[in-house]
Parts: structure tokens; sequence; C-alpha cells
């Protein structure tokens, strides 16, 4: 059996289709704070879960837990940068990052850095 030109070009269509659809859906599933944290190269030197250069987000997480202050305080640190809370490495300053997009990295990282 033959299949015509249309007819294969609808079927590569609307697997194409599909194909961007659940890659859009997948994407949806990824928290916005880490979608930005890995835009951001934040991974360069955090992970979720163990310490690189600096401290795992978990880590992050832990101690400030409870502390309604640390939105604030993070976000700032983002911003300006510091060094000194976990040790002597410096975090560099992101001043190009958005306010709102330094807020959902804070806001993911203070929620452990779920990845749903």
């Amino acid at each position: 059996m033959k299949w015509g030109a249309s007819f294969v070009s609808a079927v590569l269509t609307v697997s194409a289709l599909c194909c961007a659809f659940a890659s859009t859906a997948q994407a949806a599933d990824v928290p916005r704070g880490q979608i930005v944290a890995n835009a951001n190269a934040c991974m360069g030197c955090h992970a979720v879960d163990r310490k690189l250069v600096g401290p795992s987000f978990q880590q992050v997480a832990s101690k400030y837990k409870g502390d309604t202050q640390a939105p604030a305080k993070l976000s700032r640190k983002v911003k300006d940068g510091g060094a000194g809370v976990w040790g002597m490495i410096p975090m560099p300053a992101h001043q190009s990052m958005s306010d709102a997009d330094i807020r959902a990295v804070v806001d993911w990282v203070l929620a452990g850095a779920p990845s749903r």
C-alpha cells in the first residue's frame, strides 16, 4: 500500500505536535524557581542535595526554616552577593537578575528545592 504525501505530512505534523506538547507538559512540571536557577548559573555553585562550591539548597532551606525574614535576606544576598555565612568563598552578585526571578529562586530554595 502506498501512502500519499499529504497523509505522510499529516502524520509527521501530528507527531511533532505530540512531542511539543509532551515537552511543554514536562516543563510545566518543573518549578519556576528551578528553571530560573538553571538559567542563571546557580547550579554551577549549588546543588539541590549536596555541597558544591556553596551550600546545597536543602542546607539553605534547613538553616532558614521558620525565619520569616529569610525571603528578604536571601533575595538581598542573591542580588548583592555576600560572604562569610557559609565559608570564605564569596557568592557573586547577580545584579542583572530581576527581582521576580530572584524571588522565584529564593522561594523554591526555601521550600527545599523540590523537583515538582
